[in-house]
């Protein structure tokens, strides 16, 4: 055999190595996402918090200063903010605050939270129970709703001499008009209520 006719099998060998490359490139694309969301979550990078089932037993003695912002995206018409500028509360105590959250629009709207705490640093120590940040969160026209948000500060954060100076935390949310609702999925909006919310 020639090394013309070699060729051809050649040629078609280097095809499907760079097109099991592009494959692979495109999965990895889609894997970065959930990935750094997952690294995230278990550092606290960008001062992302974390989740807890329940808050820890013992309460120490060290206290922090946490307060609490909020921001709404222009193409969400809700107006959004803290029903309570501050709280103090000490290391291992659970705390219940509530945003109050309402939709300006004559139409059936839903939105979803972001979140992050500063300094950044702290999010490996702030642990949410509960928030309306878990899910999205679909308002009636004109509908008020109070949505809460559990945490506690992980009593660890005392064994962190990297977070000494801190004693003031800071957890701000941002609602952006969620891009996967539908308008089925917000058909029966009237007959429940977001979680995390309570309807006035």
């Amino acid at each position: 055999m020639s090394r013309r006719d070699k060729r051809p099998g050649r040629n078609a060998g280097i095809a499907l190595v760079l097109a099991a490359v592009s494959c692979g490139m495109i999965v990895a694309a889609f894997a970065a996402v959930p990935l750094y969301r997952l690294f995230c979550q278990v550092t606290g990078y960008g001062g992302t918090t974390q989740v807890a089932e329940e808050a820890p037993a013992e309460i120490g003695e060290r206290t922090f200063v946490v307060r609490f912002d909020a921001n709404v995206n222009l193409q969400l018409p809700w107006m959004f903010r803290p029903e309570q500028q501050a709280v103090k509360v000490r290391v291992g105590e659970p705390a219940l605050i509530y945003y109050f959250a309402k939709n300006r629009a004559n139409y059936v709207t839903t939105g979803q939270a972001t979140f992050n705490v500063t300094p950044a640093k702290a999010g490996l120590y702030f642990n949410k129970v509960a928030c309306f940040c878990f899910n999205s969160q679909t308002l009636q026209p004109g509908q008020q709703v109070d949505m809460g948000v559990s945490f506690f500060i992980d009593p660890a954060i005392v064994d962190d001499p990297n977070l000494d100076d801190v004693h003031t935390i800071t957890l701000s949310y941002t609602f952006f008009a969620d891009p996967d609702a539908k308008p089925s999925e917000n058909s029966d909006a009237g007959t429940r209520q977001p979680n995390g919310a309570a309807a006035r």
